[in-house]
């Protein structure tokens, strides 16, 4: 199973979301653990790509206007994905992602 963290912007980020914003994050969050516990391809419908200017930092789309970005943190569990939650929010978070 993924481990994952939350960085303080992540954190501040999340409390500004309304619920059904909060809602589909989850929803992506839920298929991102699956496809990554099964270690093949994330599926294309949550359009996890690299943030160009950025290496090793990539988002994720949860909502038309939802995008959250992340990157993978050195394993803790031999195996396992560490994902590190940097921002949450709308395509203003890309200023500083």
């Amino acid at each position: 199973m993924p481990i994952y963290e939350r960085e303080a912007a992540f954190r501040r980020d999340l409390l500004q979301l309304t619920p059904a914003m909060r809602l589909a994050f989850r929803r992506a969050v839920a298929a991102l653990v699956e496809d990554l516990r099964k270690r093949g391809p994330v599926r294309s419908a949550l359009r996890m790509n690299p943030v160009q200017g950025h290496e090793g930092v990539f988002e994720l789309t949860f909502a038309p206007d939802g995008r959250a970005t992340f990157h993978f943190g050195a394993a803790l569990i031999v195996g396992d994905r560490h994902v590190v939650w940097r921002r949450i929010g709308t395509h203003d978070i890309f200023r500083n992602p």
